[in-house]
């Protein structure tokens, strides 16, 4: 038996229940992994809620983690018992738990040097912030792009690999001391919601002139806003509902200024284990150089996900939030 965070029914950070649950041995082309740490997404709060439906109740929640390989399954070569690996992304919930069975294609070797809390807080984010600098389209310099929820775990990842790449970053913070946060962490310009209008900061720093991209990972509350912030021909990169499911845009609203707009998502960016290596290799590269830092906002227990949830949600932290069973 192992301890495993499971939802049995959807809704608040309550809803979370610490059970005991049977562990079977990995089947065939799956590897088991004693977890060291955990990583907490908002990913995970959607899935709670009910934004993004789970398979059936109950149900365990959690897409990455840390640990060592204690069994292997059949057909399983390239990965051996007592080796050090983690997961982020493409893998069904369940990574709340002592351990669990992951397809061994998914995992991903970790470098030597770097602790377990350290991938568990970046493995994912950094792999969201790789698909979204490199690939969705190529940040350079000259650019001008727009960071919200810049002080949060993707957000100073992203804002750290986008001003290395050379461009001029703009970041968009809850507080002043969450403003002091993204400076530290790459942000040319910060803008503090609760003291300045988005638009207008945006406006008068390009002369009008609007923003190559905007990554919005916050939904509902900001997306309109992002438009407005685009220049002609612009794109907004939506990656999250932090805020909630944004409301349908019409395509005529595009028209505005010819933008593009995409729906971005980890799964299909990494969806060969080629591309998930790649990704993986670019990022620890980035890390090793002191490019990347990954800031830990708290570590707590496993038993404590319904508080890691609650912190997370009321944009209380700044960094990320890892799990430790």
């Amino acid at each position: 038996m192992v301890r495993t965070i499971r939802v049995h029914r959807v809704g608040g950070p309550e809803c979370l229940s610490m059970d005991d649950t049977a562990l079977p041995p990995p089947s065939r082309g799956e590897v088991q992994v004693q977890h060291t740490a955990i990583g907490v997404n908002f990913l995970d709060c959607y899935h709670r809620s009910g934004l993004y439906p789970l398979p059936a109740l109950p149900h365990g929640v959690g897409g990455e983690a840390v640990g060592r390989v204690v069994a292997v399954g059949d057909g399983v070569h390239t990965i051996a018992i007592g080796e050090r690996v983690a997961y982020g992304g493409h893998v069904p919930p369940g990574s709340y738990a002592d351990a669990r069975n992951v397809p061994a294609w998914r995992l991903v070797p970790i470098p030597a040097g770097v602790e377990d809390t350290t991938i568990a807080a970046l493995l994912l984010k950094g792999l969201t912030a790789e698909f979204l600098v490199r690939r969705v389209t190529k940040v350079g310099r000259g650019h001008h792009v727009l960071v919200h929820a810049a002080a949060g775990g993707v957000g100073l990842l992203l804002c750290q690999w986008l001003r290395h790449v050379g461009a001029t970053v703009y970041g968009v913070v809850s507080t002043p001391e969450k403003a002091e946060v993204a400076r530290a962490h790459g942000c040319h310009q910060v803008i503090v919601r609760s003291e300045e209008n988005v638009v207008d900061v945006v406006q008068r720093m390009t002369q009008g002139k609007g923003l190559d991209v905007v990554y919005d990972s916050v939904g509902k509350s900001t997306l309109r806003e992002s438009l407005q912030c685009l220049k002609k021909r612009g794109l907004l990169v939506a990656f999250g509902n932090s805020s909630g499911r944004p409301d349908p845009v019409a395509i005529t609203e595009l028209q505005a200024g010819s933008f593009y707009l995409t729906r971005p998502t980890l799964h299909d960016y990494t969806s060969t284990r080629e591309e998930l290596l790649h990704a993986a290799q670019v990022l620890f590269e980035l890390v090793a150089g002191g490019v990347l830092r990954a800031r830990i906002d708290s570590t707590l227990p496993l038993a404590e996900a319904a508080a890691a949830h609650r912190r997370l949600e009321s944009r209380q932290s700044t960094g990320a939030i890892v799990l430790v069973p």
